[in-house]
């Protein structure tokens, strides 16, 4: 059951060609701005490292919204009585949140492979090997955002549920280290915000935990992003799937 829905699901999205289009242009955007025109401290990074851990927030970011944008349209959905078909399958509510998990891991390579060749492109120099680490991070917790987006999307009865999810996700960059960086306070604050433990997680292997801006702070372990998103992970998930059964229910 699950192999047919995700096909369903893909080949919907591929009759949408500008929305995946924008998914790939505005992280890709928004690192050229911050590599370009924007001057960021060298720090311990070392000037040409700053350029990679500016990119791989970028493309989390991306990735993240992508995956938010795909889950967020089950509100569409529910709208055009897809929730009333699929109450009639054998589909579960716990495969349900699958489905769109691996939807929107698919659809969240676009940013991640479109803002890493626009690096590459600008000097960005790493070992093959970091970047499909980089990649393989990005895209493996790029599911939780799926999980992320469904809640506002079965939240609210109108399609304004994928512009909250989306939005939501521009608060938590600014919050989680993503768009600027952080120290002192903020610093602290972000390292509960979900994004912060996504984000630093990816970039561990460009910074050895290492914040841009140090401030005496010093290395991070990699286990308290690792903390942070299987934290936040487990919170979005449960909360996605009693939103699931809730509209079943009401089916």
């Amino acid at each position: 059951m699950l192999g047919p829905f995700i096909i369903v699901e893909l080949k919907r999205l591929a009759r949408d060609p500008v929305s995946v289009f924008f998914i790939a242009l505005l992280p890709v955007f928004l690192f050229l701005a911050y590599a370009w025109g924007v001057s960021l401290p060298s720090g311990p990074l070392g000037v040409a490292d700053v350029d990679a851990y500016v990119m791989v927030g970028m493309a989390g970011y991306g990735a993240a919204t992508a995956a938010a944008n795909v889950s967020g349209h089950a509100a569409v959905e529910r709208l055009q009585g897809w929730g009333r078909q699929l109450s009639l399958t054998p589909l579960t509510d716990a495969g349900f949140v699958v489905v769109k998990a691996v939807v929107a891991m698919v659809v969240s390579t676009v940013p991640i492979v479109g803002t890493f060749v626009v690096g590459w492109l600008s000097g960005v120099s790493l070992p093959p090997a970091t970047w499909l680490i980089l990649s393989s991070i990005l895209l493996s917790g790029s599911w939780m955002w799926a999980a992320y987006g469904l809640i506002p999307a079965l939240a609210f009865r109108s399609e304004a549920a994928v512009a909250a999810a989306t939005g939501g996700l521009v608060i938590l960059a600014f919050m989680g280290n993503v768009f600027i960086p952080l120290e002192g306070v903020a610093a602290s604050v972000a390292r509960w915000t979900p994004l912060y433990g996504y984000v630093s997680l990816a970039r561990y292997p460009i910074t050895s935990g290492q914040p841009l801006l140090d401030g005496g702070a010093g290395a991070e372990p990699w286990w308290l992003p690792a903390l942070n998103v299987l934290a936040w992970s487990l919170v979005f998930a449960v909360t996605a799937w009693q939103f699931v059964a809730r509209a079943r229910s009401r089916a």
